[in-house]
């Protein structure tokens, strides 16, 4: 069943975990999405992939012993374990804080920023279209796998986010902005959405007039932050009495 997968491309239906530790954290919080798990034999023995055999018994997981497939789908000669799963979405808690990024165009931001949503807290994602894959393997690795313990929502346009979520307190973060980060005192009685966006084009002077704009001062000699240590900052500061 394994010759039968190819390496990525955003129009396929499914996508993979390349290294152990992915792997494993897709078995722990994902086991469901699974299609199955191709192991080298060179790491059979190891550690890392004992506990991948054996979530993978306790899921009903296929998995098979299949070098060839792991060298077509893996740039690296280092990866011993591929997971491959269905790609899928899952909605947002309209209780809960979320995160929203505007066209975001890096997959290395995107996977750091999962990881750090998920870091302090804060397990939804929201991303309006046009933006980076979610599912490239290289996003994926950069989530460090937490992307499976989160829940994320594509949407087309800022305002189809809007209309869903309309009683969250929305925070857009812009240079041009209202308030100082420090000066914001949030509602712990409602949820938020920190909002960002484009790593080159941030937000549209459209967002002054939504929410509270938040500004994150820094000094002079840069024009602005990268966008994962901004949401980085922000989550932190926004989490820190919670």
């Amino acid at each position: 069943m394994a010759n039968k997968f190819r390496t990525y491309k955003k129009d396929l239906d499914y996508s993979y975990t390349l290294g152990i530790f992915l792997t494993i954290e897709l078995l722990t919080y994902k086991p469901h999405q699974i299609i199955t798990v191709l192991i080298h034999s060179k790491a059979q023995d190891s550690d890392g992939v004992k506990k991948i055999i054996d979530l993978c018994k306790m899921n009903n997981v296929p998995y098979e012993i299949n070098d060839k497939m792991i060298n077509i789908l893996s740039p690296k000669d280092n990866c011993f374990a591929v997971g491959i799963f269905n790609k899928y979405e899952e909605k947002l808690d309209k209780t809960e804080n979320h995160v929203v990024l505007v066209n975001p165009s890096n997959s290395g931001n995107l996977g750091t920023i999962i990881r750090t949503c998920l870091g302090f807290g804060v397990k939804n994602l929201a991303i309006i279209k046009p933006s980076v894959d979610i599912f490239d393997p290289k996003t994926v690795r950069a989530s460090m796998g937490a992307l499976f313990n989160l829940s994320f929502s594509y949407f087309n346009h800022f305002e189809d986010y809007y209309k869903v979520f309309h009683n969250h307190d929305i925070y857009p973060f812009m240079l041009n902005a209202k308030l100082k980060i420090y000066e914001v005192n949030p509602n712990k009685n409602k949820p938020f959405a920190l909002t960002f966006g484009n790593e080159s084009s941030g937000l549209d002077d459209s967002f002054l007039s939504i929410g509270t704009s938040v500004i994150i001062p820094h000094h002079s000699t840069i024009d602005s932050l990268n966008l994962s240590i901004a949401t980085g900052i922000a989550l932190y500061e926004f989490t820190k009495n919670t």
